[in-house]
């Protein structure tokens, strides 16, 4: 279709709904259009016709806009097509005929997890992140690397005190102020692991994929028993990953990022 100047009132609709989707909870029409830089008086135009097709929602009471139950039959649409799961699993199949070790797909679900896929390597052991399961985001290389990704005003409302940072085997942070190093490492390398926090004797390195506008939608990560991979060759293992990470990206319409490690 070409520049999304040739269709600025949609391209805008879209960045309304994306935005309401990402805030929690629903927001005042100013709020947006100040947040979005955007006319006020566009904003209104068009969360009135978001309204009519059913993908916002007018709280009159709080005057304020949500997302409306279009917008849930979307969502569940895409899962029902799962696309991102079909895209991902061929990738993840050649990645574990790369590497020799497990590997899978996961999202973010609040301040957790949640596996997509999970592709096991020839003969390697049952590990906890199956299709399905749900982890500590802060805990887990997947997390990190998509929580390194989010702005700090969302980390922080995903983690506002210590009681949301949960604990599996003792290890791992558990505040904001010893996470938000985590993420900053995460960042500067381009990549993000876990040694022993989910399950002990086993590390993983994990590698964010993001949407055309950089936000972090999953990531791709590779589990391993610790004294099969040598932490010296962890970047290496990591430039792998980050390959595959990539392509996923390019396939959901999204830009690569350059990373530190690669």
């Amino acid at each position: 279709m070409g520049a999304s100047s040739k269709v600025p009132a949609l391209h805008s609709g879209v960045r309304i709904l994306r935005h309401l989707a990402r805030h929690g909870g629903p927001m005042p029409a100013a709020a947006v259009a100040t947040e979005l830089g955007l006319p006020r008086s566009t904003v209104y135009h068009l969360l009135a016709e978001l309204e009519r097709e059913g993908l916002v929602v007018h709280l009159p009471e709080e005057r304020r806009y949500g997302l409306g139950i279009g917008a849930f039959e979307l969502g569940t649409a895409y899962t029902r097509q799962a696309p991102l799961s079909r895209l991902t699993r061929p990738l993840l199949h050649r990645l574990v005929d790369d590497v020799g070790h497990g590997a899978h797909l996961a999202v973010l679900h609040g301040r957790e997890v949640l596996y997509l896929i999970e592709e096991r390597a020839p003969g390697s052991p049952s590990l906890v992140t199956d299709v399905g399961v749900r982890l500590p985001a802060h805990l887990t290389a997947s997390g990190r690397a998509i929580l390194a990704g989010l702005e700090a005003a969302q980390v922080r409302a995903l983690f506002p005190d210590s009681s949301a940072f949960s604990d599996r085997h003792g290890a791992g942070p558990r505040s904001l102020s010893a996470l938000r190093p985590m993420l900053s490492e995460v960042r500067r390398h381009g990549y993000a692991t876990e040694y022993g926090e989910v399950t002990p004797g086993f590390g993983s390195v994990g590698v964010a994929a993001r949407d055309h506008t950089g936000y972090p939608v999953a990531a791709v990560a590779v589990t391993f028993a610790v004294d099969s991979v040598a932490q010296e060759q962890w970047p290496t293992l990591a430039a792998r990953i980050g390959r595959v990470s990539d392509e996923l990206t390019r396939r959901i319409g999204g830009r690569p990022n350059d990373r530190g490690g690669r």
